[in-house]
């Protein structure tokens, strides 16, 4: 037992900061009443955590390799646990929405270091092991937060979603310090990239906060406009700016190969069918009539069928098959929820729930699996943070966007779902679509046999 306890380790530190990105969902309701926060406010306690995570995850990678992988995690440990403690005593909604950002950095910290860890100390058929128990787990926590925010909100108030994180890091820290082991700093750490940092973070968080104010104010307002003015020029900037450095914060150049390209829009799509779990859990509790439990259960199908999913398919599926393969199961999960009206119940959700699992079950492992086996040891955790910032990114956006859709239907919010819905399918299945013809066998299929042992 003790050959798997960095393993544990690992998988719950993941668990764990993956499990925040979604356990709000079911826990927002609640939280408005509480603080009396308004449905924007509500967006940026589920949004301001991944883009925090989009944002930090390259600049978090470049540290774990200067300072050490198990030192950043150990870190993360901490910054994460005194977070949470801030948002379970938030008194307002702005105090929230600020130890949620907090909360972000201590989870960039966890996300980027867990493939590296695992690397670290396991080899061969254990590694293939390793990445597909983790995978499981990952895949698991994302879509179990509805479920555990919906037993704990309606048990013990929205407060308790937080306050469950600080045992759990507790035992994560004991055991990362008893069993996982230091490790090499990289010889020669990329400095670091401050202003392609801020730019980006600028980029993001403008382009956030004017899809947000788009679903109340309007496209034609002046803050949406200003906002998404802002957005284009500091991405214009981040543009410009980053082949001009020695060591930029993400290299472009890799942007022109197709089939990198074709995997940071899959990246990003992959989350769209997450990004649909916040409202979904608001038709339930709004329009169905479900408590916080009663709406975590009706999306358990999902969870199980990832957790199922992940566990065997990570080796043996191929990863352009898998990647592939998911992205058109989200995308037929999500048309097949894309049916409300006044009178639908849970149970009218229930078969796309399953077959949307069944595809965010198929990729992630096979994500994962493919950045680790490409990346040279003393880059894992700059790798990691490339993949991890876009599929962040692509859940913030993806819950900003789909916020205006959800919101042009104001007294009808079974049409808006259903617009919700139709949206991420479109989207899921237009990348499926990309990533059959466009990712290379050679470059995806290969890494992934290496990985399996």
């Amino acid at each position: 037992m003790r050959r798997w306890t960095p393993l544990a380790a690992v998988c719950l530190g993941s668990f764990m900061f993956i499990l925040d990105t979604t356990i709000v969902a079911v826990a927002l309701p609640g939280v408005a009443r509480g603080l009396h926060a308004s449905l924007s406010g509500l967006q940026w306690v589920a949004n301001v955590y991944t883009l925090v995570l989009a944002v930090l995850m390259l600049p978090a990678g470049s540290l774990a390799d200067r300072f050490g992988h198990r030192t950043a995690y150990t870190a993360g440990l901490a910054v994460f646990a005194a977070a949470s403690a801030g948002c379970a005593l938030a008194p307002d909604a702005g105090t929230l929405i600020a130890a949620r950002a907090v909360q972000g950095i201590g989870g960039a910290a966890l996300a980027v270091t867990a493939f590296s860890l695992l690397g670290a100390v396991y080899r061969g058929p254990a590694l293939g092991t390793a990445m597909g128990v983790w995978g499981a787990v990952s895949g698991l926590g994302g879509a179990a937060g509805p479920l555990l925010g919906g037993a704990l909100t309606g048990w013990l108030g929205w407060r308790a979603i937080f306050l469950v994180n600080l045992p759990v890091t507790l035992l994560t820290l004991a055991l990362t310090v008893k069993a996982v082991p230091r490790g090499e700093r990289a010889a020669r750490p990329a400095p670091l990239d401050p202003a392609g940092m801020v730019l980006f973070a600028a980029f993001a968080a403008a382009l956030t906060a004017a899809l947000t104010r788009a679903g109340t104010d309007g496209w034609g307002s002046p803050a949406v406009l200003a906002g998404l003015a802002a957005a284009l020029t500091a991405l214009a900037a981040f543009v410009a700016f980053e082949p001009r450095r020695r060591h930029p914060m993400l290299d472009l150049r890799l942007f022109r190969d197709p089939a990198f390209s074709a995997v940071m829009v899959c990246v990003l799509a992959s989350s769209a069918a997450f990004a649909c779990l916040i409202y979904t859990s608001v038709w339930l509790q709004s329009a169905v009539g479900l408590g916080p439990v009663g709406a975590g259960l009706a999306l358990m199908p999902m969870a199980l069928t990832t957790f199922a999913v992940s566990t065997v398919s990570g080796r043996r599926v191929p990863p352009r098959t898998a990647v592939s393969g998911g992205l058109l199961l989200s995308g037929l999960g999500c048309a097949l929820q894309a049916h409300l009206d006044a009178g639908s119940g849970a149970s009218s959700i229930t078969l796309g729930l399953i077959v949307t699992g069944a595809g965010v079950g198929l990729m992630i492992p096979a994500m994962g699996a493919a950045v680790l086996t490409a990346a040279p040891p003393e880059r894992r955790g700059t790798a990691a943070g490339a993949m991890t910032t876009f599929r962040q990114l692509g859940q913030t956006l993806g819950v900003a966007a789909l916020g205006v859709l959800f919101q042009n239907a104001r007294h009808d919010t079974a049409a808006g779902l259903d617009h919700v819905y139709v949206a991420a399918a479109l989207t899921s299945l237009t990348a499926a679509a990309l990533a059959a013809t466009a990712l290379k066998r050679p470059r995806q299929e290969a890494p992934q046999a290496d990985t399996a042992g």
